[in-house]
């Protein structure tokens, strides 16, 4: 089949690479000059199965209280009249209970467990190298009330076979030894030794060569307008360098997404949730992480990528506001230099922010639509490199016909129906 991949970020490309895999001939458009330069470009580095987890959860309405009212606060809400944003808020309040937490968790880990073995089989086949790593995660708690609330997603772990450990304190250094530099008090943590680290762009900028090398066409600096179609099907696309005639179109572009498909009348529930990074070069290796730390209070993610540290976080509802704000970025180096003192170079960060995909109940979206060969890959929110190798391989199965190695029923479109 000719298919056009609607969006160059991680997503986007892996889908392509699968595509390209099983014979289709594939099409990426992009409207950035090049790959992973939106969402992709500076996430926070983690390839975390055994934290993907929904924000939607127990407890977290009276948290996110908390949360807003803290100086460095993981959570920033500035109002507008925007319909779609609070809808999305109060679906997202719907799914804060147990059952809702465990069935929402019980579908994203699988495919994040999935995803990362299909990362580990692309990274050996294609030799592609991008400050990969493989130290695990350790979710750090600073109070004893956060490590005994641990309970719930133990179970969760144990329930579907996902590594772990609870760790006291000296169990988090032996783990990560700057920890014992730490200017901050912690009480535990969560270690989960079967996640990974990476630079996304860096894995997606080096799978877009490989890609191109079989057959895979990317087209940059160029908008997709329109999907078209004809007779209930998919026919093409209209584009800012003309029309494209195509069999198939995959939409992986992120937040942008349910723009793209409005005028099927299908309705997405992903918003835009704002998030920011710092990165930094390696002042001390001896202070610096090993892997990725989840500073729990702060909700960041502190993370060894070679010779730099990345530091991602805040969820911030603002549409699709690019400003760069200075408040974040000092709740970012809060966290770290509470943490590392001295592991990095703080004054030579360079600071980003990007919009996260978020679905309200917390799993992605993938596979097809009522429109005849349409299909969706996307709504990852904070997963999307967790998650990007597993999607893309089960919608490819999707499209070729063939029956996916691992139960996607629930991330359909159809569970909002």
């Amino acid at each position: 089949m000719r298919i056009l991949v609607c969006g160059g970020g991680v997503v986007g490309v892996t889908t392509a690479y699968y595509l390209a895999r099983q014979g289709h001939e594939v099409e990426v458009i992009e409207r950035r000059e090049g790959p992973a330069e939106e969402t992709s470009f500076a996430n926070a580095g983690q390839v975390s199965p055994g934290y993907s987890a929904p924000w939607a959860a127990p407890g977290v309405p009276l948290k996110a209280l908390r949360w807003l009212t803290m100086r460095h606060g993981p959570l920033v809400i500035r109002p507008r009249l925007d319909p779609a944003m609070w809808g999305w808020l109060l679906r997202m309040l719907g799914n804060c209970t147990s059952a809702r937490y465990a069935l929402n968790k019980a579908r994203m880990v699988p495919l994040a467990e999935y995803s990362r073995d299909r990362l580990r089989e692309l990274r050996a086949d294609a030799g592609i190298a991008y400050d990969e790593g493989s130290g695990g995660t350790l979710q750090l708690f600073r109070t004893q009330k956060q490590l005994d609330s641990v309970g719930g997603d133990v179970a969760v772990l144990r329930q579907i076979g996902v590594p772990h450990a609870v760790l006291d304190r000296a169990g988090c250094i032996a783990a990560e030894p700057a920890l014992a530099h730490a200017a901050a008090d912690f009480v535990g943590g969560l270690r989960l030794p079967g996640d990974e680290t990476g630079d996304c762009r860096m894995f997606t900028q080096r799978l877009a060569a490989v890609a191109a090398l079989i057959g895979v066409r990317f087209t940059y600096d160029t908008e997709v307008r329109a999907i078209t179609a004809s007779g209930g099907a998919v026919s093409g696309a209209v584009t800012s360098r003309g029309p494209r005639e195509a069999d198939a179109c995959v939409v992986a572009l992120g937040s942008h997404s349910p723009a793209m498909v409005a005028g099927f009348g299908l309705r997405l529930p992903i918003c835009p949730v704002k998030g920011y990074s710092l990165t930094m070069p390696v002042a001390d290796p001896e202070r610096a992480p090993v892997s990725t730390i989840m500073d729990e209070t702060y909700k960041t993610a502190i993370t060894r990528l070679g010779r730099r540290i990345r530091v991602g976080g805040t969820a911030e509802l603002a549409g699709f506001d690019p400003r760069l704000r200075a408040d974040r970025r000092a709740a970012l180096e809060h966290s770290f230099a509470a943490l590392f003192p001295h592991g990095g170079r703080l004054d030579e960060a360079s600071f980003w922010t990007g919009f996260r995909p978020m679905t309200p109940d917390g799993p992605p979206i993938i596979g097809e639509t009522p429109v005849r060969g349409l299909y969706l890959n996307t709504g990852h929110g904070t997963l999307g490199w967790t998650m990007a190798c597993g999607s893309a391989r089960v919608l490819s199965d999707i499209i070729g016909g063939r029956a996916p190695e691992i139960d996607v029923s629930g991330l359909a479109l159809t569970r909002y129906a």
